[in-house]
């Protein structure tokens, strides 16, 4: 029982770490994710039925990919339209064996990208996007990604079956996108990776203040990308966006879990190598030397606050700068209410209160558990206390993660 045990632990790293280059793989061959992803899975079962018995092979990469074109082709033969399709895998996989490598390493990097491309098809809802590339890119099971996201393992599985058939249906080739269609595919890619980040880092909703195993995905997902898409500055800037938020990870929860703010926060805990990895990413987003997109100048925002060993160092009139920069390049109401926190730091609380109540009616800021919470700390601030208590108990009812109301029913009450 124990040696089973620990081969299925092996089953369930190797797996981990190789089902997106396999199903990246069989794409390129089949030309159909959703095939390709459920000869991925019958490999895995396989895998599990076999390699407790037979031991795990030399390269398990290899005999996934091997064992899941096998079956690919048994399930192609069955139809008749794709006789060609047979021929060309069938040719491939003729004379290999389940350790076999070759080729399978040679065009990795273009079907990683392509498969990264084809699961962020904008053509797809957010959350179906997001579903499919912890899925597919992520190697999650469909149990782990409901329990992240606090949703059922059927409402899962449905939006996973849901997104493949649509992008069958809408005929999403397989393949990195070019010239004027990158740029808005990017963007589509960037913002499901980021989304996954946020979720991981500020939970929406549950008894948790953070969720670390999606913040960890949502980095390798961006490292990785980096590697596949060198020359683009934008991923270099959410990679170094979301490595120097990640450092503060230990220190933005107390003891009992209890959420700590920024500036509130142990700085001594906040991981330095982390820090530099992403002022390191910065730095390449620069050295390319292109228009500065959204994601840049949040990396420079989340770097003012990296490069500053205490609190009290902050360059906040740079930070307010940096917001007005980032409301031309992307305008929106939650960034003028981070906006108007800068101004707060930078020239006293009157001015970000004012900021505030100009774009408190904003449609976007309605429901938005930020716009009181913010509004709240200002007044408390200026001694306008009453009010602020107000603020804080309206913040607390729209918050639906309750490590947050409990933080804003203890700053209410602190205003008596």
């Amino acid at each position: 029982m124990g040696a089973t045990t620990s081969v299925h632990r092996t089953i369930d790293a190797v797996w981990r770490m190789e089902s997106a280059k396999v199903i990246a793989a069989l794409a390129r061959y089949t030309r159909d994710v959703g095939l390709a992803e459920e000869m991925a899975q019958d490999a895995l079962v396989a895998a599990l039925e076999q390699w407790p018995q037979e031991g795990v092979p030399r390269n398990p990469g290899a005999w996934l990919t091997t064992t899941a074109k096998r079956r690919a082709i048994d399930q192609i033969r069955r139809r008749e339209n794709f006789n060609r399709k047979v021929e060309e895998i069938g040719r491939d996989v003729q004379e290999a064996t389940p350790d076999a490598s070759e080729g399978i390493e040679d065009e990795i990097g273009d079907d990683l990208l392509s498969l990264i491309f084809t699961a962020c098809h904008p053509v797809l809802g957010t959350e179906a996007r997001v579903a499919l590339t912890l899925k597919m890119l992520g190697g999650l099971k469909t149990e782990e990604i409901a329990r992240a996201f606090l949703v059922s393992d059927s409402t899962v599985a449905q939006r996973i079956v849901r997104a493949k058939k649509a992008l069958a249906d809408a005929g999403v080739p397989f393949e990195v996108p070019e010239g004027p269609e990158l740029a808005p595919r990017l963007v589509s890619v960037l913002e499901v990776i980021y989304l996954i980040f946020n979720e991981g880092y500020s939970a929406t909703q549950g008894d948790d203040w953070m969720r670390p195993e999606l913040c960890a995905e949502a980095l390798r997902l961006g490292r990785v990308l980096a590697e596949l898409a060198p020359k683009e500055a934008e991923v270099h800037s959410l990679v170094a966006l979301m490595e120097i938020q990640a450092s503060r990870s230990k220190a933005r929860t107390g003891p009992g879990g209890e959420p700590v703010l920024l500036l509130e926060q142990d700085r001594g805990k906040w991981d330095w190598l982390l820090i530099g990895r992403g002022l390191k990413a910065l730095e390449r987003a620069e050295a390319l030397n292109q228009p500065p997109g959204p994601y840049y100048v949040q990396a420079a925002l989340a770097a003012c606050h990296g490069r500053a060993r205490k609190a009290e160092d902050t360059d906040w009139q740079r930070i307010a700068t940096l917001y007005q920069v980032l409301a031309q390049i992307s305008p929106s109401p939650i960034v003028e209410l981070n906006r108007a926190v800068a101004l707060s730091m930078a020239f006293g609380p009157a001015a970000g209160l004012a900021l505030v109540d100009e774009i408190a009616g904003e449609k976007a800021l309605q429901g938005y558990h930020l716009l009181p919470s913010v509004r709240g700390d200002l007044l408390m601030k200026l001694g306008r206390t009453k009010e602020a208590k107000a603020e804080f108990e309206k913040a607390a009812s729209l918050t639906r993660n309750e490590r947050e109301r409990t933080l804003l029913l203890e700053r209410a009450a602190a205003c008596d």
